[in-house]
């Protein structure tokens, strides 16, 4: 029995740290938080409009094409570092394939940019 106490110790310890640290983190954040934050700082910022307004009202494509444009970096990033990561074990028909899908993302790379998405007044 002392042998398991000893070999679990270091993950008790670990445990009680991590969580420790929690409970002191968010008291922190309870203690120190500011109250009244000024009404500039709780206003909507991700798209420009006030978060209760009519959910039917038009608003600009560009929004979309930005959020197209992050998509297509984001796969081509998870798709493409593990791809990388194995290159050396990959035959001539995957390194073709990864091929076609970059150009796929580069068309539509190319249709944002001519959209003008990537222009922002």
């Amino acid at each position: 029995m002392d042998d398991i106490a000893r070999e679990y110790l270091p993950i008790i310890i670990f445990l009680a740290v991590a969580i420790g640290l929690g409970l002191v983190l968010i008291l922190a954040a309870i203690v120190l938080a500011v109250r009244n934050p000024d009404p500039e700082k709780v206003s909507a910022y991700e798209c420009g409009f006030n978060a209760f307004d009519d959910a039917r009202m038009k608003f600009d494509v560009r929004f979309y094409l930005v959020s197209i444009l992050f998509i297509i970096f984001d796969l081509e990033i998870a798709f493409l570092f593990p791809w990388a990561v194995a290159f050396k074990d990959i035959s001539m028909v995957g390194f073709w394939s990864m091929m076609v899908f970059l150009a796929v993302l580069t068309a539509g790379f190319a249709y944002e940019w001519k959209k003008g998405a990537l222009e922002w007044e």
